[in-house]
């Protein structure tokens, strides 16, 4: 049931008691993983988000102290993919239920006396919800802290392990997918089936992009007829490996900065 979570780091093993009788609830810190079931190309499975998230964050309680408090919550698998949805297996929730329901997790976990929460959203098309999800709980609750961080965006090497185009266009099941879903599960990736797609270049001199700045509305049909944005033909286990060592490495520094965090200002 706990996947790759220590046992002993998995909010869902312990008992009421265990919870009732936490020393400093007020700072242990509580990660909730998001992640989508939604289409990956022809070669990863549904699953690679969720994967990513729980395999990360596996890695990092790992190697966290044990004199931090530190718990993940079961991962909420479902997510906002409804770009993806034109591709058959991708499984989406509405923004408003993604929210409601983290919503009413928060509320669940402050009613037990918890104060930091962590939205560890692994899925591309849904950090604006856990922005707009962390800001209502603090509103609602003035003394929870509530972080909506992206798995990605700690410090990790990740990009120098690419090449410059995938770097900067490699979007949605390339090679940094592929490679950490290779030393995550890699039984379910299918090497023989990867596919390099990027998508449409915009005209010389246009500031608009997918991603960018100044980004568009858009499905992932627009951009790929594989599903795939990016280059997963150059995909290995070890480059997998480095990446889920380094990225964990980011959230391990992460993890301790929020312990030791404190609320600015007067609430």
């Amino acid at each position: 049931m706990h996947s790759f979570i220590p046992p002993e780091r998995f909010f869902a093993y312990l008992t009421w008691t265990d919870i009732d009788s936490m020393p400093d609830k007020e700072n242990v810190v509580i990660i909730q993983p998001v992640g989508a079931i939604e289409q990956h190309g022809p070669h990863l499975p549904l699953i690679v988000d969720a994967a990513i998230g729980m395999g990360v964050l596996g890695k990092a309680l790992e190697k966290l102290d044990s004199s931090v408090p530190a718990y993940a919550m079961p991962s909420l698998y479902y997510g906002k993919s409804n770009e993806h949805w034109h591709f058959p297996g991708t499984i989406t929730l509405s923004t408003e239920t993604l929210s409601a329901t983290l919503m009413e997790v928060g509320d669940s976990l402050y009613r037990a006396g918890f104060r930091k929460l962590v939205l560890m959203n692994s899925h591309g098309g849904q950090p604006q919800v856990m922005q707009m999800v962390a800001r209502d709980l603090h509103v609602k609750y003035s003394d929870f802290i509530v972080f909506p961080l992206f798995t990605w965006r700690v410090p990790h090497i990740s990009k120098e392990l690419v090449t410059p185009k995938e770097a900067q266009l490699g979007m949605h099941a390339g090679d940094l997918e592929t490679s950490i879903i290779l030393a995550l599960l890699p039984e379910q990736v299918k090497m023989e089936r990867a596919v390099t797609e990027y998508p449409p270049e915009q005209p010389e001199g246009s500031l608009l992009s997918p991603e960018g700045k100044l980004p568009f509305a858009w499905t992932t049909r627009d951009l790929s007829k594989s599903g795939v944005i990016g280059d997963a033909t150059t995909a290995t286990k070890e480059k997998g490996i480095k990446i889920l060592e380094s990225v964990s490495d980011g959230w391990v520094t992460a993890l301790k900065d929020i312990y030791s965090f404190r609320q600015p200002g007067n609430g």
